[in-house]
């Protein structure tokens, strides 16, 4: 059988950059030495991931996405950790397979074993570099052991390589990168600016200060992204808080809102006056939102780690909440791919377990029931936004439409964000085409947005909007000229989320 394939996702650091020119001994060694040591340092970042991913995994309460996990400001070297996650679990089943064949995963070492699987994947199928430290000698040791394990796979099962080991799981469809431009810190003008210098970018047709660069554009290291000028922002997400419009000066409730993407857009959109409680009850995922509105530059944003839930609607001190975005737990359904679900043990298991998946959807969308009448119940809210990333009917359609009684009693109809969207809710209840959905059809996440607009608020506006309960063509000429400096319905100070309502058009 020849060798185990390398893996091209993580090489070594001089990869692709051609055989280095003739070094002195000492500086050989000095360059060997600092790759072991950044491999070695990467490996333990992996595990770390990877534990929590596994974990998250098989409890079916995932703290993060592996994306969300790997970018999060503990994780020093990116790059290098996301690449050994995902090939890590790539190759999880084999080498599961080999160390249960050898037998040499002992209880000592069970207690690593995700720092353990990760090196073995990295010495076995990688870089082949191994500092010494002690899971490093560990596999080392056992090298020969393994390397026979595979080389016996591949017989048993009549395949050439170890690559024809591997399960053929979904692959991600390229899509566009989007961007964000944070209009707290600079201008898409600008940003515009930086980047057709080395990147080909157009403006999005639907959505403000967004931008669009070919897909694999990987800007994570860049300094726009790092200083908190733009957001790596899917469009399908950015379109959630487009639709709630809060403006200038108002105060709004992001009910579940770690990460942060969508807090901070909201804050721009409200150009930074008014203010924001960001609720997270997850401790971990608060840390990650406090992160995210620091780095954004929103001053206007006060984080909460606690319950939404355990929010009094009738406490003064939130009797001028004019506006709640609840974008709460879901399935994740409609972002699999992106959240590269599809590399997670639980994959292959959900496809034969159908039964233990419905019963997970219903005790979500039994929440999410919950969640929504509480966020119904505060007395002073003009708007409120639903949406999940799922692509399930229980917890979107069905989910409205079970609070549509208490809505409609509480004075509450559904509105039409971007009408001129194609896509629009299953048709399962008189009212479902006011609903959105977006889907991996147009190069989107699978999201889903459902807008509460009460009916005394839109009898304000009425005279703005003649589209269905939407801000039409009239607002996105006023919104224009606001961005040049200018005023226009005395009675309403424009913002960019008004700009944005009125390019609700595709």
């Amino acid at each position: 059988m020849p060798p185990p394939p390398k893996n091209r996702g993580h090489a070594p650091a001089n990869a692709g950059q051609g055989r280095p020119p003739p070094q002195q001994p000492g500086r050989r060694m000095a360059s060997r030495d600092a790759g072991e040591r950044a491999a070695f340092f990467a490996r333990r970042e992996a595990a770390t991931v990877l534990r929590r991913v596994l974990r998250g995994d098989a409890s079916k309460r995932a703290g993060g996405s592996i994306k969300s996990l790997v970018y999060s400001p503990s994780v020093r070297n990116k790059r290098a950790t996301f690449a050994l996650v995902c090939q890590t679990l790539k190759y999880l089943t084999i080498l599961k397979e080999v160390f249960a064949s050898t037998g040499v995963l002992s209880s000592k070492w069970k207690k690593q074993e995700e720092l353990v699987y990760v090196t073995a994947y990295d010495i076995l199928f990688g870089q082949e570099i191994a500092v010494s430290g002690p899971v490093e000698q560990f596999i080392m040791l056992h090298k020969d052991a393994f390397r026979t394990a595979l080389e016996k796979m591949c017989a048993k099962r009549k395949v050439n390589t170890v690559e024809d080991l591997l399960s053929k799981k979904s692959t991600v469809k390229p899509k566009p990168r989007f961007l964000r431009v944070n209009t707290l810190k600079t201008t898409s003008g600008s940003v515009i600016e930086v980047l057709k210098k080395t990147h080909k970018v157009v403006k999005d047709d639907i959505v403000p200060d967004m931008l669009v660069l070919p897909p694999g554009t990987d800007l994570h290291k860049h300094p726009l992204v790092t200083d908190g000028k733009v957001f790596l922002q899917g469009k399908a997400s950015c379109m959630v808080a487009v639709a709630l419009c809060p403006k200038p000066g108002w105060k709004v409730i992001d009910a579940c809102a770690a990460p942060g993407n969508k807090t901070v857009h909201l804050a721009a959109l409200m150009n930074g006056e008014g203010s924001i409680i960001a609720c997270e009850l997850n401790k971990e995922r608060a840390k990650t939102l406090q992160h995210t509105v620091r780095k954004s530059g929103a001053n206007n944003i006060e984080t909460v780690n606690g319950d939404f839930l355990e929010i009094d609607s009738n406490d003064p001190s939130y009797a001028e909440v004019r506006a709640i975005l609840l974008d709460p737990s879901c399935s994740g359904s409609g972002i699999s791919t992106e959240r590269l679900d599809h590399l997670l043990p639980s994959h292959s298991r959900d496809d034969q377990d159908d039964a233990g998946s419905t019963a997970r959807i219903r005790k979500l969308s039994a929440f999410q029931r919950k969640v929504l009448s509480h966020a119904l119940s505060f007395p002073s809210v003009e708007r409120l936004v639903y949406s999940t990333c799922s692509i399930h009917q229980a917890e979107n359609e069905d989910v409205v439409n079970s609070v549509l009684p208490l809505a409609t009693s509480l004075g509450f109809e559904l509105a039409t964000p971007f009408p001129q969207w194609r896509r629009r809710g299953l048709p399962v209840f008189d009212g479902s085409e006011h609903l959105l959905r977006t889907d991996p059809e147009d190069d989107l996440e699978g999201f889903f947005i459902a807008l509460f607009v009460r009916k005394a608020a839109a009898d304000d506006t009425s005279e703005l909007a003649k589209d269905g309960g939407t801000l039409g063509v009239k607002r996105k000429r006023a919104c224009t000229a606001r961005n040049h400096g200018l005023r226009a319905f005395s009675s309403l100070r424009l913002s960019r989320m008004d700009a944005l309502c009125s390019i609700w058009r595709l």
